[in-house]
Formats: C-alpha cells, structure tokens, sequence
C-alpha cells in the first residue's frame, strides 16, 4: 500500500529534473514588419504543434553547469495530452502527464510526487501562450535558418521590452513547427539555459504502453500538491496579495504546495506574462525551523527570499534577479 504523505518532500539533486519538469544558415534580410508578423505566425503554429502532434524524441538540457539527456514522449487526443519524460543521464527518474495531472517518481528517494495543476505541461511549458498575449510586452524577429537534429529549423527570436524579464530564441521545425531548440538569454545576450532535441520523431500513433512508467511506486511514498486557476480561486482563499509585478503579469494559479524542510504546507503563487513565470511560496515559520534570506541563482533560475512577520517569502523564476527581489520584498498579509 502507498503512504500518502502531504507534509514535506525530500527532493536532494532534483532541482534542474524538476526544472525541466515547473519553456544556422543565413535567411534573406526581410523588413522589420513583414519578419514580426512571420515571426509571430511561427510562434502560435509552434504552440499549436506541442499540443497537436504525437512525437518521440530525445533532448538535452542544459543548466548552468549540468547537462541532462532525457528522452520525452508526447501524445495528443481528444481525452487531453500525455507526455512522459524519462531522465537517460543520472538517477533514473521519471514524470507523467496525463491531463492536467503530473507525476514525478524519484526512485534515490523511493518517492512519487503528484500535482494537479491547470499549467501541467513538461516540455511545452517552455512555450509561449498564443501570441495576443505577450506581443505587448516581447518584441519578435526571425533572425535565421539553421539545422538541428537533422530538421531545417527557423531560428526566432523574442526580445523582451524591459529588463525585468528575460529574453528567448527558438528553432522551430520549417516542417512540422515544433520547438527543435529553446535557449534562454539574459540582457547581454548570454545563454543561461538550453534545451535541444537531438533525436526527434513525429508519429501516426503512440502505443499507450511508452505512456507508461517502468516505476510503479507501490512501495513509495507519495506526496500530493493541488492548485486552483484564477478562475477558481475564492477571494476568501487568499491570504497574501503580492503588491508590485512587471506590466503584463498576472495571477495563474494560487494553492497550497508541500516543500522540503516544512512541516506544514506552504502558500504558492503562480504569476505569468504568459511567457515568464514567477511561483511565490510562503511558509509559516516554525521554532526549529530553517529560514534563508536574499538571493540566490542557478542557470537562469533565480530565488529571492525574505522573512516577513514570522513567515518566510520566496519568489522563484526564469527571470532576472531583479524581478523576483522586488516582487518578494512587495507581497503583504491581505486585510
């Protein structure tokens, strides 16, 4: 029998897993309008493809200094998505998705960790809702042409508007428009993290057997978090208001999430530009409980953390540090 545990869960070496898990040849100069307009066009196609197509494929990601191979295996239909993402380098872990229900086994820690969220995506959660909702705010260029893993790709660029979010370049397949290659970019142009396929597949069908994990987490322990979308969530519910975000953020999810080192769950904030992401966690503080303040980053993940009132408040994202100081150090008791 499993034990059900919604406490605390033990998550040592798993950060870029999960990471992955919570986003050339030379083309011929075009005008600046004629390329946004095309470039936006690839971007919604792109977004359509992850959620459309059946495929199977083999990427890496890197981060940092670490480098990670898995192999994804994505399926579409009328009853939802499902994905499975096995890691190929390290521990042998493994993430299904079946709708908007994720699982995460964790064989180092015999655990399985379970989230029913309304963002529940594993690859696709590196791509960008349908382009209305962020041409405010990014600007969009096709810069060139390219190969990777032996698919002609058009290479797009997303430029933020403001330094308070990061920007992105894309390869999408000329083909069949799915993302060959993601890579993350600070303001100085420098990649803080990469994903790349290396093997790509696109299929009729996909067995629902590769759908399924060689883990069956009978003898684990499985932790369980749940969260509301927006539309969901009860202005009584809310206990924090998180003051100051950049334009174009807003409120996705709110729910109460187990984390390492709590003893009880923890308050989660989901904030989105519709490209950037930023969770907030805040956690009660017990009396033998651990507390960290200030910053903190790997790749191009940064953490920012402040005690507040008895409780501490950790604001975490693929944006720059900037973001997520100001944003913690903004989010107040609700009256």
């Amino acid at each position: 029998m499993r034990n059900k545990n919604k406490n605390t869960f033990p998550r040592p070496g798993t950060t870029v897993f999960i990471a992955l898990t919570w986003l050339l040849f030379q083309a011929t100069v075009v005008f600046a309008d004629s390329a946004s307009e095309k470039a936006q066009m690839l971007i919604n196609e792109m977004s359509r493809a992850s959620h459309d197509l059946n495929y199977d494929g083999v990427l890496v990601y890197r981060c940092a200094n670490q480098m990670n191979t898995m192999r994804i295996i994505h399926k579409a239909g009328g009853e939802g998505e499902h994905e499975r993402l096995v890691s190929l380098t390290g521990s042998a872990r493994e993430v299904i998705r079946d709708g908007n229900t994720v699982r995460c086994f964790f064989p180092e820690n015999k655990a399985v960790m379970v989230e029913k969220s309304h963002a529940g995506k594993l690859i696709s959660s590196y791509l960008p809702d349908p382009i209305e909702r962020i041409a405010d705010h990014y600007h969009f260029e096709i810069a060139t042409q390219d190969r990777v893993a032996g698919r002609n790709a058009w290479v797009v660029n997303i430029i933020p508007g403001d330094n308070l979010r990061y920007g992105y370049q894309l390869w999408v397949d000329q083909d069949t428009r799915l993302m060959l290659k993601s890579e993350l970019k600070n303001s100085d142009g420098i990649t803080l993290e990469q994903i790349m396929f290396t093997q790509l597949e696109v299929l009729e069908q996909i067995p629902d057997s590769l759908l399924k994990p060689t883990i069956t987490g009978a003898d684990y322990t499985w932790y369980e978090t749940t969260a509301k979308s927006k539309m969901e969530v009860q202005n009584s519910d809310i206990r924090w208001i998180v003051t100051w975000m950049p334009d174009g953020f807003t409120m996705s999810e709110y729910g109460k999430q187990s984390m390492s080192m709590s003893q009880v769950p923890v308050d989660h904030m989901v904030f989105t530009d519709g490209l950037a992401m930023v969770s907030i966690f805040i956690e009660k503080l017990t009396r033998d409980a651990q507390s960290a303040e200030g910053p903190s980053t790997m790749g191009g993940i940064n953490t920012y953390a402040v005690l507040t009132g008895g409780y501490q408040v950790t604001a975490v994202g693929e944006v720059p540090m900037t973001t997520v100081r100001l944003m913690a150090n903004s989010v107040k008791p609700r009256d």
